[in-house]
């Protein structure tokens, strides 16, 4: 496709048909990031762009879209009455979005926003790297690597980039191999420059390594988005080249899987890059912990305000995929990455025959409420927790413990009240959307410092870990017929999760594509991943639970038409995807 040139609109234009504004107000991320005189001009510029990347990858945005467009997660209208917004995750989830889709639209707003404020931070930064600032200097780096990395979220999910490099410049949108180029061009040029301090709260030279090896590993979808893709063997050899560099870095696989996605996880020797949370900001949020679980559960009995919300379950078709991997051996026994129980129910109370809501008043036990865990992982069937009285407090033993319970289920029971059971049975009908169904994700802990549903988390939001290194290095050895070589990556990374030996995945004893995607599902679940390996490696046009619809032209979402309408003065500058 030609390029077309914006040449009336700029990008901050282009926003401001969007959001009428653009805050660019600053948001102090963490010590590094504070001082004055020369320091504000680094930590003024910067700060802007990391604190809106959460907004990015908050649950409605960019995170949600990625997972309920693949075969991971299902979000249906649960009881009539929550969570149908339109109907736009139902929509995605089935393939069936169209130009007005707001959880697309939030997502590309989002994206664009976040990488106007970085073209600002890279003129604001670039007069002080000039004059010899060396703080600027290294902010100006990180700023090329979050454009670039912003960019390859939106071909990810469009198909094309914007080139830009001031915010009074004319755009260009680029596509296909040159979007690739483009992209891989700013990557390259801080590359051998920008700083190798291991800190994974700012971009650095492994995170702009493992960028590349994304950008590689992706290179044959991003030209060809709707064929069939051609892994170019010198592709598959820098994505093997720079993961190989990070492996033989700084970094080490975290013993404890659940560690990697729990409080203080920003000094986990896994973390490349995060989004630094330290539980001192409200927008330091956890709605990848609070989004999938029940809405009946207190996770955090310290803070009686604390729940879930019933929203996204596991499809039954991707929990299959570890039930057909282990056979007649529980998935929560055979793989310490599927399962962390952390409430543990007393022998004498988990016979629940002949118990229920109604005479349950002393099945009990007690514990700290500052101890109290919820189980990690995927959650199936009834779950305990803390239990409230008609006037809203947490109920507490003698000795002023927190009482724990089964977990009643008053969201969906009615007056015939049950407890909250996690069927494996979740889709778009009547039955299969009521606010139990599903299994749940659990992955990431309910932060200790977050006193509500959604703010002050201190645990940091994992966008790139060695563990995905190890996958990434794995497939393009096995599109290199390097077979032995991708079988000992695998198994690494499977029996590295040693915390909890009795759990730890023993080794394969072969590999093919197939296989690895089942492994890149069991270490990468939750995190964001799925669609785009799902398209790799060329099942994003098979049947899962309420999706049928196999057209390839799917693969990119569609441009939302209040962006195509708000460029409509500058004829042709976006052209709507194809198939929408």
């Amino acid at each position: 496709m030609k390029n077309k040139r914006f040449r009336i609109l700029s990008l901050m234009v282009f926003l401001f048909t969007f959001f009428g504004c653009t805050d660019l107000a600053e948001e102090v991320l963490d010590e590094s990031l504070t001082g004055t005189g020369e320091a504000e001009v680094v930590s003024g510029s910067i700060a802007p762009v990391y604190g809106n990347l959460r907004n990015v990858w908050l649950h409605t945005v960019n995170f949600g879209l990625q997972e309920v467009a693949s075969d991971e997660a299902i979000l249906p209208y649960r009881g009539g009455t929550d969570w149908y917004d339109g109907g736009k995750f139902i929509a995605v989830h089935q393939h069936l979005m169209t130009p007005s889709n707001s959880l697309v639209g939030d997502a590309w707003n989002q994206i664009t926003l976040t990488l106007s404020k970085a073209v600002i931070a890279t003129e604001r930064l670039q007069p002080e790297a000039e004059n010899g600032n060396a703080n600027a200097q290294k902010a100006l780096y990180e700023m090329v690597a979050m454009k670039a990395y912003l960019n390859m979220l939106a071909l990810d999910n469009w198909g094309l980039v914007f080139k830009k490099e001031r915010s009074e410049d004319i755009s260009e949108i680029l596509r296909g191999q040159e979007a690739v180029d483009y992209i891989e061009s700013e990557l390259l040029s801080v590359a051998g420059v920008i700083t190798d301090d291991n800190y994974p709260g700012r971009f650095n030279k492994n995170s702009v390594s493992a960028l590349l090896a994304r950008l590689y590993l992706n290179a044959a979808v991003y030209r060809d988005p709707y064929g069939t893709p051609d892994f170019r063997k010198d592709d598959m050899d820098k994505v093997i080249q720079y993961t190989s560099d990070i492996i033989s870095g700084p970094y080490s696989l975290s013993e404890e899987y659940f560690d990697l996605f729990s409080d203080n996880n920003n000094t986990n020797p896994e973390l490349i890059f995060a989004l630094d949370q330290r539980g001192v900001l409200q927008a330091e949020h956890q709605r990848w912990a609070y989004w999938p679980i029940s809405g009946d559960q207190v996770p955090r009995p310290e803070f009686p305000s604390t729940r879930g919300t019933d929203a996204v379950a596991v499809t039954p078709d991707f929990y299959q995929t570890w039930v057909d991997a282990y056979g007649d051996v529980d998935p929560a026994d055979a793989d310490a990455r599927f399962f962390q129980e952390n409430t543990v129910i007393p022998a004498n109370l988990k016979d629940l025959t002949g118990i229920d809501p109604t005479n349950d008043s002393e099945h009990y036990y007690c514990v700290e409420a500052e101890e109290f865990e919820i189980d990690r992982g995927i959650l199936r069937g009834i779950i305990w927790g803390p239990r409230k009285d008609d006037g809203g407090n947490i109920l507490r033993c003698g000795d002023g413990r927190v009482r724990i319970y089964p977990v009643i289920n008053r969201r969906t029971s009615g007056a015939n009240l049950r407890y909250v059971d996690h069927t494996l049975k979740v889709d778009f009908t009547a039955d299969g959307s009521l606010h139990n169904t599903g299994h749940r994700f659990s992955k990431y802990q309910f932060s200790h410092t977050a006193p509500d549903c959604c703010s002050y988390s201190s645990t940091d939001l994992v966008l790139i870990r060695l563990g995905e290194i190890y996958l990434m290095r794995a497939e393009a050895k096995l599109r290199t017929n390097d077979i032995e070589g991708a079988l000992a990556d695998v198994n690494t990374l499977r029996t590295s999760r040693i915390a909890r030996p009795e759990q730890t995945p023993g080794e394969l004893t072969s590999i093919d594509l197939d296989i690895l995607f089942r492994e890149t599902g069991f270490e990468l679940y939750w995190e964001g991943f799925r669609r785009n390996y799902q398209i790799r490696f060329g099942k994003y046009e098979d049947s899962w639970t309420e999706k049928t619809d196999n057209n390839v032209r799917k693969r990119l979402f569609p441009i939302p038409q209040q962006a195509i309408d708000g460029a409509s003065s500058e004829e042709g500058f976006l052209i709507q995807n194809e198939g929408y």
